[in-house]
């Protein structure tokens, strides 16, 4: 059966904890599962937006995006993995489980980051979004 799963980054100690557990189950395999790197960018408010070129904003996107998945690409190439980086932008959660059920994942891989409200101390406010949202299992690395 071939697998495929969705690692959200944002650049974070965290999520770089996401892509060791990542290298370590996909290595281990006979056949490592399909990888998807996947990093949301938050829209940039209106007040901002409204005076810079579209195409500015997508090319600081883009930079941002590529920042933070920098890392993560680096430790799966040398790893010798192969996947795709994906940036988009949104509110992260829904944006994640989108992507996880359009690609067909079997898997949704996150960090813990521990902000935010009593559960959010232990997942972080994305994190239990994407529980809540996923009909898929969502594997929170801590």
């Amino acid at each position: 059966m071939n697998t495929s799963w969705l690692i959200a980054l944002d650049g974070s100690e965290p999520s770089l904890k996401a892509i060791d557990y990542v290298i370590t189950e996909a290595t281990s395999r006979v056949s490592a599962p399909q990888l998807f790197l996947v990093n949301v960018q938050a829209p940039l408010s209106s007040d901002i937006t409204r005076f810079i070129d579209e195409k500015v904003v997508d090319d600081f996107h883009r930079e941002a995006g590529d920042a933070a998945l920098a890392p993560a690409r680096q430790k799966l190439d040398a790893a010798g993995l192969a996947y795709s980086a994906h940036i988009m932008m949104g509110e992260a959660a829904p944006t994640i489980v989108e992507f996880a059920t359009d690609k067909g994942c079997s898997q949704i891989v996150m960090g813990a980051h521990g902000f935010g409200s009593v559960v959010g101390l232990f997942l972080g406010s994305v994190t239990t979004k994407v529980v809540k949202l996923a009909t898929v299992p969502v594997l929170v690395v801590k």
